[in-house]
């Protein structure tokens, strides 16, 4: 009789898995032209890829402004409890034989008048830590993005010794003759960042009678105001662009 002869079969090797690549960053050389207040080019600059060459991360940017946001909220609203409600010291009625329901206080929460439950209280902290590290990261991600989308520009000066709003108006006038940034001119809102290199008085009063242009200095520049206009005017590049690179490596 024969005898029956059984095969076993072989397991299948695993899959190699490829490691998981990192996200590089966008760009290695990057360069961008220097206008005049005019609206014409006068030169270029080379910008550092760590500032203005990253990946976009929609989560990081969601997280840090969130938190940003909330750091800078000043609860206002304020209800007062049954304890801080003037009055109610007296007792309503006795506690037995009127036939009514018992109470100690007429500014019980269930009565007109009373004190609020669960209200909002202006003592409430919303405030949320952020990494240094990870707000700097921020900024720079959000300089990258709204580079490849065309919403930066880089002015040479803007010539404002002393504060003039015509001459602000001007100015906007002729930096929206660049493709591209046509609306600059006619935005009603959160049209653009003015971004200087240093805290400057006469532009920040020249441009303040703009309901739609904010002027912040470098060393304040964060993403929510980047975020917050359209586009962003980068005053003496040159000197702005220095003062980044000094925050990136603090």
């Amino acid at each position: 009789m024969a005898t029956k002869t059984t095969t076993t079969k072989k397991a299948a090797a695993p899959k190699k898995v490829a490691p998981r690549k990192e996200k590089k960053t966008v760009g290695a050389a990057l360069s961008a032209d220097i206008y005049d207040i005019k609206g014409k080019s006068v030169g270029s600059i080379e910008l550092p890829a760590e500032l203005f060459g990253l990946s976009w991360n929609s989560d990081m940017v969601h997280q840090v402004v969130t938190s940003m946001q909330a750091n800078a909220r000043n609860p206002i609203a304020h209800t007062k409890d049954r304890s801080e409600v003037r009055g109610g010291g007296r007792k309503p009625w006795k506690q037995k034989g009127t036939g009514r329901a018992r109470h100690g206080s007429s500014r019980s929460p269930i009565w007109v008048g009373g004190g609020v439950t669960h209200g909002p209280r202006n003592e409430k902290s919303y405030e949320k830590k952020i990494n240094r590290s990870m707000r700097r990261k921020a900024l720079f991600v959000t300089l990258s993005r709204k580079l490849r989308d065309g919403e930066v520009i880089f002015v040479e000066s803007l010539g404002i010794t002393a504060p003039k709003a015509s001459m602000a108006k001007s100015i906007l006038s002729g930096l929206s003759k660049v493709k591209g940034f046509e609306a600059l001119a006619t935005k009603r809102s959160n049209a653009a960042l003015v971004s200087t290199p240093t805290f400057d008085v006469p532009v920040r009063k020249s441009f303040g009678n703009f309901g739609n242009v904010e002027v912040i200095d470098a060393a304040n520049l964060n993403p929510v105001a980047l975020l917050t206009s359209k586009y962003l005017v980068m005053v003496s590049p040159k000197e702005t662009i220095e003062a980044l690179v000094k925050r990136a490596n603090a």
